[in-house]
């Protein structure tokens, strides 16, 4: 873009710097969302196995009932099942959520360093064009000068 006294500013690097903060950010919450999905589905996963081994345990216990000196044993062997699938679930669901917020704080520090760039570039063009304008006007100032002082030698010549 011209902007005088032959300054111009790269408004194609400009315009890429806004394009890539653009589509970084979508792309990091596309992907926070992906890792809440995928915990959603560990998460149902782990239930649902936790509900094929209870039901197994269950169905155990059922065919051993007719054994009385077996029975406490199944007991505890599906209370054990139940309490390992919910342990598993318990760190799936842990492991899902810790993925889940690192990523979130990536997407964040990579958006926060994004607009620090996109600050710094624009900090830098709006200082060039204020110097490219001080100069504009003092440039301006001295013509005006030149020309108020001009009638002032012209008058000071004739009267010699």
């Amino acid at each position: 873009m011209p902007i005088g006294a032959g300054v111009v500013l790269d408004r194609r690097r400009m315009l890429d710097l806004v394009d890539q903060m653009r589509a970084a950010l979508p792309n990091e919450i596309k992907e926070a969302e992906d890792v809440l999905r995928r915990r959603d589905e560990l998460l149902q996963r782990a239930d649902e196995d936790a509900q094929i081994k209870l039901r197994r345990a269950e169905q155990q216990v059922d065919e051993i009932l007719e054994h009385e000196s077996i029975v406490k044993a199944a007991q505890a062997r599906a209370d054990m099942l139940v309490r390992e699938a919910e342990a598993r679930g318990d760190h799936m669901l842990t492991d899902t959520e810790h993925q889940a917020k690192a990523r979130l704080a990536e997407a964040e520090k990579l958006a926060n360093e994004q607009m620090d760039e996109a600050d710094r570039y624009a900090t830098e063009m709006l200082r060039r064009l204020d110097e490219q304008l001080q100069a504009f006007a003092k440039n301006v100032r001295t013509a005006l000068d030149s020309l108020e002082t001009r009638p002032v030698e012209a008058a000071a010549t004739a009267e010699r």
